[in-house]
């Protein structure tokens, strides 16, 4: 095992199921596997790295996620390829998922950047970007 690689991560959602139905697909689309179920929590694996979703607490509900407050701005995913990225844009507006910055899509990262950008149930950013091409 390599030192300082992520071991796992794990975020507190406002409603588990949506979020299973959310993420569970997407992840499953860039090779992860179901790992762990509880009753208030579930999560999936890739190599040596698992994505962790857990209930909230009722009484934690109260303040709502945001990006642009203290903690987590957004998660970032390799894609395969382009194509690959191509591909999960098509399957998140067949979803009606929000592409953000559609109007720069797919180079809202930089000219350079081929990504697509959407949010989670709870508006956690999420990017798909693909290898960069020299």
């Amino acid at each position: 095992m390599s030192a300082g690689l992520l071991h796992h991560v794990e975020i507190n959602v406002a409603d588990l199921n949506r979020s299973i139905a959310f993420w569970g697909w997407f992840l499953e689309e860039l090779g992860y596997t179901p790992f762990q179920e509880w009753e208030n929590g579930k999560s999936w694996k890739l190599a040596d790295t698992y994505l962790v979703f857990v209930q909230t607490e009722e009484r934690f509900l109260d303040v709502p996620y945001h990006r642009s407050r203290v903690g987590l701005n957004h998660l970032a995913f390799y894609a395969e390829s382009r194509e690959h990225v191509d591909n999960i844009t098509r399957k998140l507006k067949e979803k009606g998922i929000k592409i953000l910055y559609e109007d720069r899509h797919p180079f809202a990262g930089g000219k350079e950047h081929y990504a697509v950008f959407f949010e989670d149930p709870d508006r956690i950013k999420v990017e798909l970007v693909a290898p960069r091409i020299d």
